[in-house]
């Protein structure tokens, strides 16, 4: 009965160039789908920050700030690791994550922890998001040998996990009792 590992290796050995290039295409496509997504959400998370009450909520957005200004830089280093330019292609998802965003601040009242509780479940779509990508793009990395790329995919994915477990913390701590106990 053959193995995991020996699958793989048929797997691979059997592959087309062209099936090769073909994933080549879609893993390139999917890196200039979060490169937009990462820049954009780095000018969007500072209205996020604005709109907080809670002090470890705006922390911990200001934290994933800065990491995010670091995937941005860190998606330059692995488009030149597989020898391409950073180039940012419209992340559609992610323009829909950040408009839903906005429309959460408009639509609770400032200084309140409803707010807070609106901008975490934000927050925590766009990790989702995030984490899948970089999942895949880790995945795909490494199918197609680019172990350099696949490290730094890993690194990020590992932040973008820990991001989203903050923001769960600061959530099951007290934000979302203390909406519980707000009075319109």
């Amino acid at each position: 009965m053959p193995t995991k590992s020996n699958k793989k290796s048929a797997a691979a050995a059997s592959r087309t160039p062209e099936a090769e290039s073909a994933l080549k295409e879609l893993f390139i496509d999917e890196i200039k789908d979060i490169y937009w997504a990462e820049k954009h959400l780095a000018s969007a998370l500072p209205k996020l920050i604005k709109g907080a009450t809670s002090e470890d909520l705006k922390q911990a957005i200001s934290n994933h700030l800065e990491e995010t200004k670091n995937h941005v830089t860190r998606l330059e280093s692995a488009f030149a690791s597989i020898g391409e330019k950073a180039v940012a292609k419209k992340c559609l998802a992610m323009e829909g994550l950040l408009n839903e965003a906005t429309e959460l601040l408009s639509d609770t009242d400032k200084g309140t922890e409803v707010r807070d509780v609106a901008i975490i479940s934000a927050a925590q779509k766009v990790e989702h998001y995030e984490i899948a990508s970089y999942g895949t793009l880790r995945t795909l990395a490494g199918t197609l040998g680019y172990s350099e790329a696949q490290n730094l995919f890993d690194e990020t994915l590992a932040e973008e996990k820990n991001a989203d477990t903050l923001l769960t913390q600061v959530a099951e701590n007290y934000v979302n009792e203390a909406a519980a106990a707000e009075v319109e």
